[in-house]
């Protein structure tokens, strides 16, 4: 099944079910252009036989600038850097979707030059966490600007889709969550009415482009986004001229984060989506039967994350994938951006590595 083509809506073709998973680099140059060692790193993956290789998280405005080294898409003057990638992509046989971001309060204060933006002055329930500014109308409208014209950037690189970011605790799920979007005025009282704004505005600018839009299902916080509030997101989402949903999941296995249900959230949600576009699925697919699994409860596609940073081969490793990142020369072996490398030494859990 996984090795199965699929066409998505607005004709983009794929010649297997499986997709490169947005990850984080942590790796381009401070001004956001994309560094030389990306390219090879997406390329290799490409080429070993993914279907669809989704870029990091592309920032869409200097003050939803996230992570250090994150890409950028805010102006004109990056789409030479996001071209190269694009053509490396598919020059190895994939499809390229850039995916575009504003991290809202997530974004640190030392990266933005000043307090971040977010639906309301509510910082996240967290050590240390900043308070970040309540959006004004202005700030609202020019966001929702921005990710237009990222994604018409991303049509004009040469990429073969876009995907909104609406996920992982990012602005547009801020806006739907009920913890950080305390809103009186008619951005608080629909709270979906923000990233529906950003979707049709970009649906509008670029008709016919392939679009997505990724989402997470719940919040851990109290109160918080529930599966009701993910399902009434995914409706309207329906209704709407995309080419694919792609759901976030720590695993595809996982049920609800809060005890709300029992049973597969992968499942329950692509119940709502009944087939009327592509779902992607997503969550510690770690082998075939893994990617098999995932398809079985409802996907029409898969996601491969960490994965595929352990083993740029993985579509090819069938019966047993390498799920260990060698501890010495990583780079060089499964080529990985230096600062992503870094980043995962530095991160106890979050990639299994080989002992020396």
């Amino acid at each position: 099944m996984i090795n199965t083509p699929l066409t998505l809506p607005n004709g983009l073709e794929l010649k297997n079910r499986l997709v490169v998973a947005p990850m984080t680099t942590y790796s381009s140059q401070e001004n956001g252009q994309i560094a030389d060692d990306e390219i090879p790193y997406l390329a290799r993956r490409a080429k070993a036989g993914f279907g669809m290789v989704m870029t990091a998280a592309c920032a869409v405005h200097p003050r939803g600038k996230a992570f250090d080294g994150q890409w950028a898409c805010w102006s004109d003057d990056y789409l030479e850097s996001l071209a190269k990638v694009a053509e490396a992509i598919q020059e190895n046989g994939s499809k390229a979707v850039l995916q575009i971001h504003h991290g809202g309060r997530a974004c640190p204060s030392r990266l933005v030059g000043g307090p971040a933006l977010s639906a309301s002055a509510v910082p996240y329930d967290r050590p240390g966490a900043e308070t970040p500014e309540a959006m004004s109308e202005d700030e609202i409208e020019e966001v929702i600007y921005a990710f237009t014209e990222a994604a018409v950037r991303a049509l004009e690189a040469g990429y073969d889709g876009v995907e909104i970011h609406g996920a992982n605790t990012y602005l547009l799920q801020q806006f739907v969550s009920p913890h950080s979007n305390r809103r009186e005025d008619e951005w608080g009282e629909d709270r979906l009415a923000f990233p529906l704004a950003v979707t049709d505005a970009i649906l509008q600018a670029i008709p016919g482009f392939p679009v997505g839009y990724r989402f997470s299902p719940e919040e851990k916080e109290t109160p918080g986004i529930r599966l009701s509030d993910t399902l009434a997101l995914v409706e309207e989402l329906c209704q709407r001229d995309l080419s694919w949903l792609h759901i976030s999941l720590g695993d595809y296995r996982q049920s609800s984060l809060v005890g709300d249900f029992e049973g597969s959230t992968l499942a329950k949600v692509s119940e709502t989506v009944a087939g009327r576009m592509p779902f992607i699925g997503v969550g510690s697919v770690k082998t075939h039967e893994d990617a098999e699994a995932c398809l079985a409860l409802g996907c029409d596609l898969v996601a491969v994350g960490r994965a595929a940073l352990t083993d740029p081969e993985w579509p090819q490793h069938a019966e047993n994938p390498i799920l260990s990142l060698p501890k010495v020369g990583a780079g060089e072996k499964v080529t990985l951006p230096k600062p992503l490398e870094t980043k995962i030494y530095a991160t106890p859990g979050w990639i299994p590595i080989e002992e020396a």
